[in-house]
């Protein structure tokens, strides 16, 4: 039997990497939904070449200029997530969640009660709302793998260990494109350097995060909310050749970690072939990196990012989106060239420790809507500041 697949955001990296693994194994799925927000020339493509009956185009500029098109082809159209029922009768087998940015929270969370497994690739939706997800998650008793490598490597090096059982989590970093560069050459930094990342291939905003080190600060949170361990018990290091993507050491003296190369069709690949430990087209290994793995400590004074972990609330907060909505507000600032490299490190840290927005460390989201409520209204404040 075919195991039946929806791909929220299939026209992002993640989803066409997904996409191209299911061509290759065609007769084992159907995609039931795929969705996207404007980019409709490639939603219509794949959803031709897949035989995708249903699709979702929130943009509601691009849903009107393939309204008619999706008539004729007998394609069901819709402009949100609220006919999910409609779409997905009965419970799919997996979902990949790949939309990217805060907006995909909503549509991540709303159809967990519509598959049995969800691999979730948006990292605002773990960041700024794991609790109401994690609840949703035990309600329907859907299982969960998380995509990011990082994640994904955790995830496979637990098997049934207890989180007592961890001693240290050690998350790896690249470092980006500047990670040999003197801060003092900080402020002579161009757009286009930043976004020359020496290993992975990514779109333009995760790059920019990648550069500042802002994407490792997410993926502590991540961990400590998927995980359920305490800050104080992860630590990034620096990697250069991003092959090892983490190691954990346990309280027993033992320690592991998990090399793949920095590719993201590897943990795509094994959370859609979940526990059927499928052969996968990789490299072999490769021993010179192995034999000069080469970790450090985060230079804090060149990476100041990084010590905003250390002023994150223990518990999950409203804050988190406080904390993903000033970075992307300035990065965007950065990528239109409105701000220097140097001046987007220091709005991040100066921004997100204004009075203001401190006092949501006290706050626990409670529903989808008061996260978006609060991402509105730092944008609001943010626009009001004049940057």
């Amino acid at each position: 039997m075919k195991k039946k697949i929806v791909i929220l955001g299939s026209t992002s990296s993640i989803g066409k990497s997904l996409l191209n693994i299911i061509k290759k194994d065609k007769d084992n799925f159907k995609i039931e939904l795929l969705t996207a927000n404007t980019n409709y020339k490639d939603l219509i493509s794949q959803a031709q070449k897949f035989e995708v009956k249903n699709i979702v185009i929130t943009n509601p500029e691009s849903f009107e200029k393939i309204k008619n098109f999706c008539k004729n082809k007998k394609i069901n159209l819709f402009q949100n997530f609220e006919s999910l029922k409609k779409i997905l009768p009965k419970k799919v087998d997996y979902v990949m969640s790949a939309i990217s940015g805060i907006g995909g929270l909503l549509p991540t969370y709303k159809i967990i009660n519509r598959t049995k497994l969800i691999a979730i690739a948006n990292k605002e939706a773990i960041v700024c709302g794991w609790p109401l997800i994690k609840k949703e998650l035990k309600k329907n008793k859907t299982k969960f793998i998380p995509v990011d490598s990082e994640h994904f490597s955790i995830f496979s090096l637990l098997h049934d260990k207890k989180k007592n059982e961890i001693e240290k989590i050690y998350i790896t970093a690249s470092g980006g494109p500047f990670i040999n560069l003197p801060k003092s050459k900080f402020n002579k930094i161009k757009l286009s350097d930043a976004l020359k990342h020496p290993n992975w291939r990514m779109g333009k905003k995760i790059t920019i995060d990648s550069a500042t080190l802002m994407n490792k600060v997410f993926e502590v949170i991540e961990a400590k909310n998927i995980f359920d361990v305490d800050y104080n018990k992860i630590e990034i290091l620096t990697h250069p050749k991003s092959y090892v993507h983490t190691i954990i050491k346990f309280k027993n003296g033992l320690s592991k970690f998990l090399i793949h190369e920095p590719d993201m069709k590897i943990p795509i690949h094994n959370s859609i072939y979940f526990e059927e430990n499928k052969k996968i087209e990789s490299s072999p290994l490769d021993f010179k990196i192995l034999n000069d793995l080469s970790f450090q400590k985060v230079k804090k004074n060149k990476f100041p990012l990084v010590e905003l972990i250390n002023k994150l609330p223990r518990y999950p907060s409203l804050f988190e989106t406080v904390l993903i909505t000033v970075n992307d507000y300035l990065v965007y600032k950065f990528l239109d060239k409105k701000i220097n490299f140097y001046e987007l490190i220091n709005l991040i840290n100066k921004i997100s420790n204004l009075k203001e927005f401190q006092k949501f460390k006290k706050i626990k989201p409670r529903n989808i809507k008061q996260v978006y409520n609060i991402r509105d209204y730092v944008h609001l404040k943010l626009n009001t500041l004049g940057i």
